[in-house]
């Protein structure tokens, strides 16, 4: 039975399999068999007899690993692996937590709150200790309070410094009675409410420490503080801790990972050995040569250097674009290639550092035909944001739209309840109106919603005089439309969309983050339907973002593309992964630069979308990128430089021929990228005859107000100037979308 557990595996996964009872960390690279190494372990440890399985705990991170664990070991053993104590953390603290509820202080059939829930019952409580809503946003004292759980903390152990922390300290210790009156838990409660058991009654500590004399954890390296102590409580002194992770894959900061986990687990638990399993079972060589100089450069690594049997394989395909347009049309075109030559759409993935990307490559993809799902996330028009942007425009547009009155009449929120929404519903119903009718004749809070939407419409169907008494469009004009990618601009800054997720604070911040990107990305949508249609119309547009969004998502069942960010690819594989939008700023990411140890995670996000390849990798890049209606000229990334030039190969036609980091250098100019002294400057950088602009024109922009010319470049498509303008500041501008007027 041994011999047969053992066959296939490499020395170091042997090594691992059948080590002593001793505590050791597996440093397990992408790739290099790490499940099946845990499984492996746990069926070596019970068919040698070594331990019962009763005496076995594994800890794995969702539920989908804690199942496949299972079922392999199913697979392997002749016994029942259902009884094994094998799940996430919140699974397992939920079955200590049910079997010693009396000691636990809970009812025996408590409740766990998901986030909906908890989020509801802290809305109550505020409202019933009369907290202004306003000050103090349910959703940021839902994320203090279960960042603080997270960190181990109770209400009166948060250090509170000013009234406005104390206030929030007050909401959470009245939240945690709330809960112990009701019997109910969240989900940051359970494992602290199951450390806290532990820690306190000795005879159960002991109990558990005496059962497990091996305990498992399967990606170690995203553990958090309070699961580490967890860990350490469960294991004491005579219990052995195999914890399998990579910390060049620890990418979840974010979520209150800590990668020094790994550090302190070597001293804590006196590990003589780290086992390195650096066989890698799923890339060819160039993909992991690559990897590997990336991720060398990181400081504080444990230390690695994956390696194959297998070929080098081929070269990292470099591609870079004049546009982001043009940079999506080549990943169709090389997709579209690439199913000529028999690989499936499904062994495809586009990978992107921020969801507002994918916007950009989903129209591609549509208008090619290809079929794509979003892993781990919605496509871009069905996002929440959006809909909320959308819901603003199609009310403005069509005030018998109930259903976008619905959605947005309290969102931001603006004081208007749910008993408030039933009476206007209740009216609609009586006088046989719309809800908009109703609305109108309604006073207090429902009337400055009503207002907030005519100013709207009134502010985007009627332009400013220009100072000079020059509208847009028809000299003299008062009346004219506002330009759609403007529209937009300015319902997203009055709706009070831009500033309710510009005030998120503590753990929700990076997804408001993500969100601003988002609607920053609707106004490059909006610009792009306009160039692409030669339609401003906002009808037009909303029908066409309709479209899109019920445009047909692939089934499970179905051959198609995967979208997904780099975080959301870790744990997959491909035959073919394009990194899209290598650019400075973009990936790394610009909040990296702010963060201590930010840009050592960003390398280890590229090291992870590098090794999520098995035979053919794209890097790519754009020179000019529409961020919030405005072209913005990048650098290439950082991490292409980083990268070996002899496992690159630059199939851009114009660049094909020259040195490949030509453009890196601040000073220098990529071949590639346009000629900058065509039409607005020739080469002294004078203003050439056939411009209507020149360095010192005084110009007027709909959103930036009155300005000077102060620098031109560029010719075509590609045309661009620097403003200096009065309130704004200098702003480069793409002359094609900018619509600036002569003053």
């Amino acid at each position: 039975m041994n011999s047969s557990l053992l066959s296939g595996l490499n020395p170091e996964q042997r090594q691992a399999v059948t080590l002593p009872h001793q505590s050791a960390l597996i440093l397990a690279g992408a790739g290099s068999g790490k499940t099946r190494v845990l499984t492996t372990r746990i069926a070596y440890l019970i068919s040698t007899g070594a331990v019962s399985p009763h005496s076995i705990l594994a800890v794995t991170f969702t539920n989908k690993a804690a199942k496949e664990m299972l079922t392999r070991l199913s697979a392997m053993l002749p016994i029942n692996a259902r009884g094994l104590w094998i799940g996430t953390f919140h699974g397992l603290c939920n079955r200590m937590l049910r079997a010693h509820y009396r000691e636990a202080n809970l009812p025996q059939t408590f409740q766990i709150l998901d986030s909906g829930d908890q989020l509801s019952a802290i809305k109550r409580l505020m409202k019933a200790m009369n907290v202004d809503d306003e000050k103090f946003p349910p959703r940021e004292m839902q994320n203090f309070i279960s960042s603080s759980k997270e960190q181990g903390l109770r209400a009166h152990e948060v250090e509170a410094y000013d009234p406005y922390t104390r206030r929030k300290v007050e909401v959470f210790a009245e939240y945690d009675a709330q809960c112990q009156r009701e019997g109910v838990v969240d989900f940051s409660e359970l494992l602290l409410r199951c450390y806290e058991l532990l820690s306190r009654n000795a005879a159960l500590r002991e109990h558990y420490q005496e059962r497990f004399k091996h305990i498992l954890v399967d990606e170690f390296q995203d553990t958090n503080k309070l699961q580490y102590q967890w860990l350490k409580l469960l294991a004491g002194k005579h219990s052995a801790l195999f914890a399998v992770g990579d910390d060049d894959q620890s990418i979840y900061a974010f979520r209150g990972a800590n990668v020094g986990n790994m550090q302190e687990l070597t001293r804590d638990f006196h590990v003589e050995n780290v086992i390195k399993l650096e066989q890698n079972y799923r890339s060819h060589g160039n993909i992991l040569d690559a990897a590997n100089a990336l991720i060398s450069r990181n400081r504080n690594r444990l230390g690695k250097n994956l390696w194959t049997s297998e070929s080098g394989g081929e070269p990292l395909r470099v591609y870079e674009a004049p546009t982001d347009v043009e940079e999506a049309g080549f990943i169709v075109s090389e997709i579209e290639h690439l199913q000529s030559e028999g690989v499936h759409l499904k062994e495809i993935a586009l990978l992107y550092r921020s969801n507002a990307q994918s916007r950009v490559l989903e129209h591609a993809l549509v208008s090619a035909g290809l079929s794509y799902r979003v892993y781990g996330g919605l496509r871009f028009f069905e996002r929440q944001e959006i809909k909320h942007a959308l819901a603003y425009l199609r009310l403005m547009e069509n005030t018998d739209d109930d259903n976008a009155l619905l959605r947005i009449i309290n969102f931001p929120t603006r004081g208007i309840g749910a008993r408030s929404i039933e009476q206007l519903q209740e009216a609609a119903k009586m006088n046989s109106t719309t809800l908009w009718d109703a609305a109108a004749r309604a006073g207090g809070k429902v009337s400055a919603f009503v207002a907030l939407i005519e100013s709207l419409r009134s502010a985007t169907r009627e332009l400013p005089l220009h100072p000079q008494g020059v509208g847009r469009g028809v000299p003299g004009a008062s009346g004219s439309t506002l330009p759609l990618p403007e529209i937009m601009d300015h319902v997203l800054e009055h709706s009070g969309l831009i500033a309710h997720y510009q005030n998120e604070t503590g753990a929700k911040k990076r997804e408001a983050e993500e969100r601003l990107e988002n609607l920053n990305e609707l106004v490059n949508a909006a610009t792009l339907f306009v160039h692409e249609n030669e339609d401003d119309s906002l009808t037009s547009f909303l029908t066409h973002a309709s479209l899109e969004a019920g445009e047909h998502q692939a089934g499970d069942q179905d051959d198609a593309l995967h979208l997904m960010t780099v975080h959301a690819s870790k744990g997959l594989e491909f035959h073919t992964v394009f990194i899209t939008g290598l650019e400075e700023g973009l990936f790394p990411h610009q909040n990296s630069q702010n963060v201590d140890g930010g840009l050592d995670e960003e390398r280890r996000l590229m090291y992870v979308a590098i090794t999520r390849a098995r035979r053919r990798l794209y890097l790519t890049f754009a020179q000019r990128r529409m961020l919030h209606g405005q072209a913005s000229y990048s650098m290439a990334s950082s991490f292409l430089r980083e990268l070996p030039d002899n496992l690159l190969l630059w199939i851009t036609p114009r660049i094909a021929q020259r040195n490949a980091f030509a453009s890196f250098g601040h000073q220098a100019l990529s071949p590639s990228a346009p000629q900058r002294s065509s039409s607005l400057a020739d080469e002294t950088g004078k203003h050439t005859s056939d411009s209507p602009w020149r360095s010192g024109q005084a110009v007027f922009h709909t959103k930036f107000g009155e300005g000077v010319i102060v620098n031109l470049e560029g010719s075509g498509a590609d045309a661009r100037v620097q403003v200096n303008f009065r309130k704004a500041g200098v702003k480069w501008l793409a002359l094609e979308y900018a619509k600036l007027t002569a003053v």
